[in-house]
């Protein structure tokens, strides 16, 4: 092994690697290696042969792509988030809503091209403050070369992209939403790695990183390599990585992509083209292993991990003490899947998928669940949230807030896709940015004003966001009116006093002298409504508050006669003598 660079004309005989028997670490030192030099490594094989040149895996800055070489790096950078991180440990009670990103999509510059970490610190740090969202979550920033992957085929595990910037931008960008009081979760990827010849591919000339064996190296939906997680110089590597993030650039957490390829040896396999356990199951024994410990360290660490895993495995986000895989969070994936497809279904047909919309709360506190409406759903000619709503144009915009209406009275943190909040027309893609001069137009303004309304609520009504994972702070008040596609869901905060409940109609049909039974006698004052003025709907609603009847409903009782919208969700919060105006009310 060698190390080659403009410092020694790239020659690999210049400077020539040291091996420690005992470890299989491989050293030298070089003099007058200042920051900003080019470097690679030159391996020549047992077998004799002149390898490609190989980036450093533990390279903490590359070059552009296209070039492949890495950069020494001295990060300079001077935190100012000191109180930020002495109060980061996650109070799973605590609001939580997401705006995921593509940094090079979200918005593009005069020119077209993405905005750099410092740009993206000056514009998108105030756009999501202003939203009200309390995470921002990056798709993967580690540097990656195939701009189509997004980032989800990385080779530079340990080096912010290139493509925004210097680290120590990226260190800038973290700092400034810190500042705002946001958080920064990173999409991070231990399950694959691509096959370019200047990364982890065979790189000794053997297996190094990955298995020998095709049955368990080759990831067949997206042609790249998977780890041996069996190897203890992997499973280091691995962990090494996710506590870099947490520690040199005070990430509060990661999002952990693709579990489900690393919790099954049968992973998209076929009959035949997989290898059992050593218990002849299909369970990774060995990447639940390095699971386990990258949850407990992130953990130590401060930070948490957030899992996209698909299946039914038990325990997801339970501690690894109690025999759980020690995930602080999982994306809810089924009510994701269940929910959109309800919501693509005619009104008319709606009625025989009811279930669809009451399913999720059947298993809501087995995990603790994030509600995603991801990248994932907008792009592969899945089209764009607002194209997958049926109907004419006012309808497709009022199932649209009405879907939103219902997903943050839902139990369980919120995630959107950016875009989504302003019901951009087209599917993502990251070839373009947002469409932002929609919001010329009151219709998407008005989702737009929404979404803010939506996230005030959430983080300033104890009853919408403090208690995700207790059952204790929820309840239906109406969950099998089918016929009407209506449902109706309490929500309590730590105060018996304070309750809101959530109406939904998924039909055209406004719906009068509607009753729900509610816990509480006397004045409920409308805190929200999808189909107010201010959000381009038609205005119907209840006058801003409702009565108690003492007529018992639904097991309660007290219950309250209201107008629900056309394809609408309202909110009312039993009213506790602080009345004064709220959010969208009609």
């Amino acid at each position: 092994v060698s190390v080659v660079g403009g410092f020694n004309r790239w020659d690999g005989r210049v400077h020539p690697m040291r091996r420690h028997p005992s470890s299989g670490i491989w050293e030298i030192f070089v003099p007058e290696i200042g920051a900003g030099e080019l470097y690679k490594f030159e391996l020549i094989g047992s077998d004799g042969h002149l390898l490609p040149l190989k980036s450093d895996p533990w390279a903490r800055r590359c070059e552009l792509a296209p070039g492949t070489a890495c950069i020494v790096h001295e990060a300079r950078h001077v935190w100012a988030d000191d109180e930020w991180m002495r109060r980061r440990p996650y109070d799973v009670d605590a609001p939580m809503s997401v705006y995921e990103v593509h940094s090079g999509s979200w918005r593009r510059d005069e020119t077209g091209a993405p905005l750099s970490y410092t740009d993206l610190a000056e514009h998108l740090v105030p756009y999501v403050r202003d939203m009200g969202f309390t995470h921002v979550e990056l798709m993967p920033m580690t540097e990656y070369p195939f701009e189509g992957s997004w980032g989800y085929q990385p080779i530079g595990l340990f080096a912010p992209t290139a493509r925004h910037g210097a680290p120590d931008d990226f260190r800038v960008l973290v700092d400034t939403f810190h500042d705002a009081g946001i958080g920064v979760i990173l999409d991070w990827v231990p399950a694959h790695f691509p096959r370019d010849e200047h990364g982890l591919v065979r790189f000794d000339g053997t297996q190094l990183y990955e298995h020998a064996d095709a049955r368990r190296a080759d990831h067949p939906d997206w042609g790249t390599l998977a780890f041996n997680y069996g190897r203890a110089e992997v499973g280091n590597y691995l962990l090494s990585s996710a506590l870099f993030w947490i520690n040199e650039f005070h990430l509060d957490a990661l999002r952990v992509d693709a579990v489900a390829s690393m919790l099954y040896l049968d992973y998209s396999r076929k009959e035949g083209e997989w290898i059992p356990n050593r218990h002849g199951g299909n369970e990774d024994l060995e990447a639940v292993d390095l699971l386990r410990r990258v949850n407990t360290a992130v953990h130590a660490a401060g930070g948490r991990t957030i899992a996209e895993e698909s299946t039914a495995w038990p325990a997801v986000s339970r501690p690894v003490d109690h025999g759980g895989l020690g995930f602080s969070q999982k994306w809810n994936m089924g009510w994701m899947n269940d929910t959109l497809s309800y919501m693509s279904e005619d009104p008319v047909h709606r009625v025989h998928h009811q279930g669809a919309l009451t399913f999720s709360l059947l298993y809501a506190w087995d995990e603790n669940f994030i509600l995603p409406l991801s990248h994932d759903e907008v792009v592969h000619g899945k089209g764009s949230l607002l194209g997958r709503m049926p109907g004419d144009e006012w309808q497709r915009f009022a199932n649209l807030r009405a879907y939103y209406g219902y997903m943050f009275a839902h139990p369980g943190k919120k995630l959107l896709f950016m875009g989504a909040e302003i019901a951009q027309y087209q599917e993502w893609s990251h070839e373009r940015g947002v469409e932002w001069h929609l919001l010329e137009y009151p219709v998407h303004s008005g989702v737009q004003t929404l979404v803010r309304d939506l996230n005030r609520l959430h983080r300033e009504h104890p009853a919408l966001g403090h208690r995700d994972t207790d059952p204790a702070g929820f309840a239906w008040s109406s969950c099998d009116d089918a016929a009407a596609s209506v449902i109706a869901m309490l929500r309590f905060g730590r105060d018996p006093l304070d309750v809101v409940i959530a109406v939904s109609n998924f039909t055209p049909v406004p719906r009068h002298a509607y009753r729900v039974g509610v816990p509480a006698a006397g004045l409920w004052r409308e805190l929200l409504n999808t189909d107010a003025e201010c959000y381009s709907g038609s205005g119907t609603g209840n006058g801003g508050s409702v009565e108690t009847d003492d007529l018992p409903v639904g097991g309660f009782e007290h219950s309250l006669t209201l107008t629900v919208p056309p394809l609408a969700t309202i909110y009312l919060e039993h009213q506790r003598n602080n009345g004064g105006p709220d959010a969208g009310q009609a």
